[in-house]
């Protein structure tokens, strides 16, 4: 299963609320369903032509693809993201897919798929208002001298499931929040 739980994309989909949604990286669509449930709009940016193909199958099943427009593409390509522009805010969920014993997840030259770095970097030029989902597994201080923003760690229980970094008008609060489930 692809995707992000439900229980998690619904919560981060609310500060979503009544805006136009740059998604990148869009998966199998759970967290673009989320989004477009709130969103008065998603543009949803996929690079994988399977993955997009099954996001448009299961957005379709939740009865919202009015609310979504696909652009396949890669989502560090400025000339794809200023094509999407304007947009009110962004949601960025970079593929973590990497893993191993010796794996070591960063965000600083990460390994993620764009690049989180790069990827935060080229949407802030359009949009101070950005969402982004990161593993709970990177060292917080590669986060020194990005801009001000709410790091909320999500668990399931005990276990830390994610971190989602909200920046701009997305932000509740500057600095560490959590959500328990």
């Amino acid at each position: 299963m692809m995707g992000i739980d439900l229980r998690f994309t619904s919560h981060i989909a609310e500060r979503f609320k009544g805006q136009r949604v740059l998604e990148t990286c869009t998966g199998a669509g759970f967290t673009t369903i989320a989004l477009a449930k709130e969103a008065a709009h998603v543009v949803t940016i996929e690079l994988n032509s399977l993955h997009q193909e099954q996001a448009h199958k299961n957005i379709k099943k939740a009865g919202l693809l009015g609310r979504v427009t696909f652009v396949a593409g890669d989502a560090l390509d400025h000339k794809i993201l200023k094509n999407a522009y304007p947009f009110d805010s962004a949601f960025l969920d970079p593929d973590w897919a990497v893993t191993g014993p010796q794996h070591v997840y960063m965000f600083r030259e990460s390994n993620t798929y764009p690049p989180a770095d790069k990827l935060l970097e080229e949407v802030l030029e359009f949009t101070p208002n950005t969402a982004l989902v990161l593993p709970p597994f990177i060292d917080i201080c590669e986060l020194a001298g990005i801009p001000a923003h709410e790091r909320q760690a999500l668990y399931f229980g005990k276990n830390q499931e994610l971190y989602c970094l909200y920046f701009g008008n997305l932000a509740c609060t500057n600095g560490p929040t959590e959500l328990r489930l």
